[in-house]
């Protein structure tokens, strides 16, 4: 059970890294590839969906972190 657990923190993991590179900081960074980051009403769709996305991904990677806390304790 530890080991499912352990693969999903290394899965979580990397998809966290990859979407916090992915958001556009000053800079037009990775975010803005292939699409404008801002459109006239302010914040482009994409760049919303991003960072939904972003804190799904960020808040199963700590409720995996308590779980693994809690079988390896």
């Amino acid at each position: 059970m530890v080991s499912v657990f352990a693969v999903l923190q290394v899965i979580f993991g990397a998809a966290l890294v990859t979407l916090v590179l992915m958001h556009s900081g000053r800079d037009a960074g990775f975010g803005g590839i292939g699409f404008t980051p801002t459109s006239q009403g302010g914040t482009h769709i994409v760049e919303r969906n991003l960072t939904r996305l972003t804190v799904a991904v960020a808040v199963l990677f700590g409720a995996n972190t308590v779980v693994l806390y809690r079988l390896l304790a």
